[in-house]
């Protein structure tokens, strides 16, 4: 066989197999690579979010003993080197930077204040280059002095500048620690934080801020701060009579982090903590992280997005394989007149089909390997996915070339009838077809009544159910259509006008096998209409959250009041349209210790402000909207400034920007006899840093940034981004599919037409014809892929929880907007039309003549 005169003769077809071929490699190798890129940032964003003392190792044990106790830097140096010796592999490449250690006592009272002021002792590896001294100097070597006939430790420590006036201290002041085990600090410098933004500080805060805890049963908040201390201190430092503990933090480097190693990484952290169990000597050493718990919630948000891709990457993937098939199948029946010949000519049968397969590998090949080439230029690790992709594509191509030659020339000169009709299929066919339709129907019922596997991870179900429920709509699509269209075909026979009957009778006697090109449409449609959904779906519940954490449009908070002319600043600030005044607190129920979060709110000025907005309160005028954890109280009594009596009028499961969960209630803001506004809820266009100058202690946030926030996450833009491209290249599958399947059938249906027009048939009346064949089964596959569509959301609801990406709401009221299905069906009868209008214009050139001769041959 002459395998490069062939590929000349059908340039076209190679071209556009070629093409389609480079189209799904390019796809099916660089998603992949998109995506799980778009997780590894997502890994190191939320760990670069979270605070250092969550994902960094804590190594810490406590000291009760002078022979538990660390004397000296080496000595803590020796054991940082034996905890980063004994780090997992796993671990190793994330906590390759430079740590730090501490010691610190914790609950040391100052003496005669019966607990109500604690001054602690602490010493940090690194703090000459963490800390500038402000005033006073760095402390020194400790000292000695006699207190109550005992000789006790005088430690010269260093104190944060804002906890002076905070705790009621001054430089170069002494003070008694403990209740029986005493010592002396003498504060002889102050300190500010270098660099307060610095992650490790997170581990360090009581060095940098007052600290204000409430006892338990006690009704005042007690003030805790850590001093600093120098190297010379650790000397006298003792676990023995107070509270001391050593620390030796391995930092973890975000940078390094990816998703795939998320699973590794856990067992590493688990064995590392069980490692460090096992070099106690006295006291035991403990592994402070909550890393496992971060990756866990991580791991969770990533099993949902990538269910979410394996869905539509996976009908991406089947209807590419299903289009290539159908570009294949073209230039196949195009081989079969050559291939004829040469079988008839004494060509062997594996000759034959090697001629396909050889013309095939040569459209696919080159396209397969620019496409998988083109597709390292996307950032993202390189999955199996990517590499095996571009190869099944290859194989399907080449082996179905070959597969569908080899079985059409069996035998040489081979023929076939196509006045037959379809024979009927046998009982054991139509009962497996039975089979696999009720086995998706109830996949799909105890996929909504069981919901996802609790052993983590992918859940089989959750793929399996939808790819069943697409091979059950296409069985029934298969089985059903020609049904309705013979009952068209009897009224059409009623009527005079032959056309209707002619075109509805050919669509309703195609065999299986022309059908079947048209039905990847199905899961195209399917697939597309289940992204577009499931995206405008994670849109709406975004805007939703965004105006449920915020509450306003911009909404202005302070922990104190804030001052009147502030707020009559923002009033006459240009932009502002409207300003509710709010007052936030915490208030007592009744005469005893339970405590409920509270805002007094004008409800009516806040209900106009949220005019058009997704979320919403019901109207108060007097009395209570109470939380469900505060309902079936009716009237009851709060304190705040004053004791008031209130009357229950509404339940609300949460109050927008505020409160979401919990003991909390909303009173008019009448009810206090002199508001102090601490919240300004304001609509209007105002620029946030405006806002921010005019109330200087105050945070600003807005709904549109909000939103933003949501949005510009990395696996939630993935998703998004993933589902939009995947919803356009189906759809142009679903056109190519249409296109194809038109010319697949262009031969046939012209001889039919032809052989029509020599009975009088006009051209008008052919075009109609050619419409009257092809439309319905587009039109009723359409329809159906948009069912299948719109049910797949549903069917898969409690499986596919994408509250990840939309601010933690739930999202589950899939609105029914059908703009994109009705535009890909409306696209699809076009592209049939125009193919009818062509077909029916190359048929004209035709001679009859020779199409009667060639009937005649046949």
């Amino acid at each position: 066989m002459r395998i490069r005169l062939l590929a000349r003769m059908h340039l076209g077809t190679m071209a556009v197999l070629s093409v389609l071929t480079l189209s799904a490699c390019l796809l099916v190798a660089g998603l992949p690579r998109a995506t799980q890129g778009s997780y590894d940032e997502a890994l190191r964003r939320a760990l670069n979010a979270a605070p250092a003392a969550q994902t960094d190792l804590t190594v810490t044990v406590e000291s009760h003993g002078q022979g538990e106790d660390l004397r000296e830097r080496a000595q803590f140096d020796t054991r940082e080197r034996l905890w980063r010796e004994i780090t997992p592999a796993g671990l190793r490449p994330l906590t390759t930077g430079a740590g730090h250690m501490s010691a610190k006592t914790s609950l040391t009272p100052v003496t005669g204040t019966g607990g109500g002021m604690y001054v602690n002792l602490s010493w940090l590896s690194d703090a000459d280059r963490r800390v500038d001294w402000v005033g006073g100097r760095a402390p020194g070597a400790p000292a000695t002095t006699r207190y109550e006939g005992e000789t006790i430790p005088v430690f010269e420590v260093g104190i944060v500048e804002e906890a002076l006036p905070e705790m009621g201290l001054r430089l170069g002041q002494t003070i008694m620690l403990g209740e029986n085990d005493y010592a002396a600090v003498k504060i002889v410098g102050v300190f500010r934080a270098k660099d307060p933004g610095d992650r490790a500080w997170s581990h360090d805060a009581d060095l940098l801020h007052v600290i204000q805890q409430k006892p338990p049963g006690g009704k005042d908040h007690v003030n805790h701060i850590t001093t600093l201390m120098s190297d010379a201190g650790l000397t006298a430092l003792s676990g023995e009579g107070r509270n001391l503990s050593y620390r030796w933090i391995l930092p973890l480097d975000p940078r390094a982090a990816g998703a795939l190693d998320v699973p590794d990484l856990r067992a590493a952290v688990a064995e590392f903590a069980r490692v460090v169990g096992l070099q106690t000597t006295g006291s035991p050493y403990h592994v402070e992280t909550a890393l496992p718990k971060l990756l866990g919630d991580f791991l969770a948000a990533l099993s949902t997005a990538q269910t979410v891709m394996y869905l539509v990457l996976g009908g991406l993937l089947a209807v590419g394989l299903g289009v290539i098939v159908l570009a294949v199948q073209l230039l196949a029946d195009k081989l079969d007149h050559p291939l004829t010949l040469a079988r008839a000519r004494g060509g062997s049968l594996p000759q034959v089909a090697g001629t396909a397969a050889a013309l095939a590998a040569l459209a696919v090949l080159p396209a397969a390997l620019l496409g998988y080439a083109v597709s390292f230029l996307v950032p993202g690790p390189a999955l199996p996915i990517v590499h095996a992709g571009p190869a099944l594509v290859v194989v399907v191509a080449v082996g179905f070339a070959a597969v569908r030659t080899g079985l059409a020339h069996r035998t040489p000169l081979h023929g076939s009838r196509g006045d037959v009709a379809t024979a009927r299929p046998s009982a054991r066919r139509i009962t497996l077809e039975v089979l696999v339709v009720g086995l998706a129907l109830a996949g799909a019922y105890l996929l909504r009544a069981r919901g996802l596997s609790a052993s983590g991870g992918q859940d089989p179900f959750l793929l399996v159910v939808p790819i069943a429920l697409t091979v059950a709509a296409a069985l029934i699509t298969l089985r059903c259509y020609p049904y309705p269209l013979r009952l068209l075909v009897r009224l059409a026979s009623r009527g005079r006008a032959a056309v209707p009957f002619l075109g509805l009778t050919r669509a309703a006697r195609a065999r299986s096998g022309s059908l079947l090109p048209v039905l990847i449409l199905l899961p195209a449609l399917g697939v597309s209409v289940f992204a577009a959904v499931v995206s405008d779906g994670i849109a709406t519940t975004q805007r939703t959250a965004s105006w449920q954490q915020v509450g306003a449009p911009i909404r202005v908070t302070a922990e104190s009041e804030i001052p009147a002319e502030a707020i009559e600043r923002v009033r006459r600030l240009a932009g502002v349209e409207q300003v509710v005044l709010a007052q936030t607190g915490r208030v007592q129920v009744g005469y005893g210790a339970e405590q409920a979060e509270a805002i007094a709110v004008d409800v009516a000025q806040w209900r106009r402000l949220l005019d058009g907005a997704p979320v919403a309160l019901p109207p108060l005028s007097d009395g209570a909207l109470v939380s469900p954890e505060l309902r079936g109280r009716g009237t009851f009594e709060i304190g705040w400034q004053s004791r008031v009596k209130l009357a229950t009028r509404g339940v609300v499961a949460s109050v927008p920007g505020f409160f979401t969960e919990g003991k909390f209630l909303v009173v008019p803001i009448g009810v206090q006899i002199r508001p102090a506004v601490n919240t300004l809820l304001i609509a209007g266009d105002v620029p946030l840093p405006e806002l921010a100058r005019l109330v200087p202690a105050a945070v600003v946030t807005s709904q549109e940034s909000a939103l933003r926030a949501i949005q510009d996450d990395p696996l939630t833009s993935t998703v998004r981004w993933t589902l939009l491209i995947v919803t356009a290249a189906l759809a142009a599958y679903a056109l190519i599919a249409v296109v194809l399947s038109l010319v697949i059938g262009a031969a046939e249906r012209a001889r039919a037409v032809s052989f029509l027009r020599t009975l009088g048939l006009s051209e008008r009346q052919a075009q109609r014809l050619t419409v009257l064949e092809i439309l319905p089964m587009i039109l009723v596959t359409a329809l159906v892929g948009l069912g299948l569509g719109l049910v797949l959301p549903a069917a898969l609801g409690p499986g596919v929880d994408l509250s990840s990406y939309a601010g933690d709401l739930p999202v589950g009221e899939y609105s029914l907007d059908l703009f994109l299905p009705s535009a890909l069906t409306a696209g699809l009868a076009a592209v049939a039309l125009l193919g009818a209008y062509a077909h029916t214009a190359i048929s004209r050139r035709r001679s009859l003549g020779a199409v009667l001769r060639v009937g005649d041959l046949s």
